[in-house]
């Protein structure tokens, strides 16, 4: 059961509601992560405005859910590995590849340079070695994708440990978080 009320249309105030609406316009429906977080409408926005900003950003959809998918996991945040594992399905993943992602790993270079970064970056509190920097750069991590990858654990630890306050009621198709092998 949920920590916080999930809001709607019908209890949220006005600036609550609005918040709400535009969400429901970028999204197709209002996640109950989104209608906790309305309590806070200071909280809500920051937390779009900073998504908004990293969606233009240089990552396309299928890294930034391999992003959120890990992070969810590195915070063991159920409710987050749920919906980022549905979204990661939407954007081209295989269960396979959905769980790799949960180990920081991919069959792209590339993207496992990017999310043993993140991994790596949220083990050690964002004290990365020259060794972890050297290595990705060597597999073609751009200095943008690196100030990127620590932007994406700010946004993601916020809704994370969000939910781990709030506690939302699950919304999307249950995953375990202590699965992260097919076998």
């Amino acid at each position: 059961m949920s920590r916080m009320p999930q809001l709607t249309a019908e209890t949220a105030n006005d600036e609550q509601r609005a918040l709400l609406e535009d969400t429901n316009r970028q999204l197709g429906r209002v996640p109950n992560l989104y209608a906790a977080m309305a309590n806070g409408p200071a909280a809500l926005k920051g937390y779009l405005a900073m998504r908004d900003a990293l969606v233009a950003g240089s990552f396309r959809a299928r890294v930034r859910e391999q992003l959120a998918l890990l992070i969810a996991q590195e915070n063991e945040c159920g409710y987050c590995v749920a919906a980022h594992t549905m979204r990661g399905g939407k954007v081209g993943l295989s269960e396979e590849q959905l769980l790799a992602t949960r180990r920081a790993e991919s069959d792209d270079p590339h993207t496992t340079a990017v999310l043993q970064v993140a991994r790596e970056a949220m083990r050690s509190g964002g004290r990365l070695t020259d060794d972890v920097v050297e290595q990705a750069r060597a597999a073609g991590v751009t200095d943008a994708e690196l100030a990127e990858i620590i932007g994406h654990i700010a946004l993601n630890v916020f809704s994370n440990y969000f939910n781990h306050l709030a506690q939302p009621d699950l919304d999307f198709p249950a995953v375990d978080v202590a699965v992260t092998a097919s076998h």
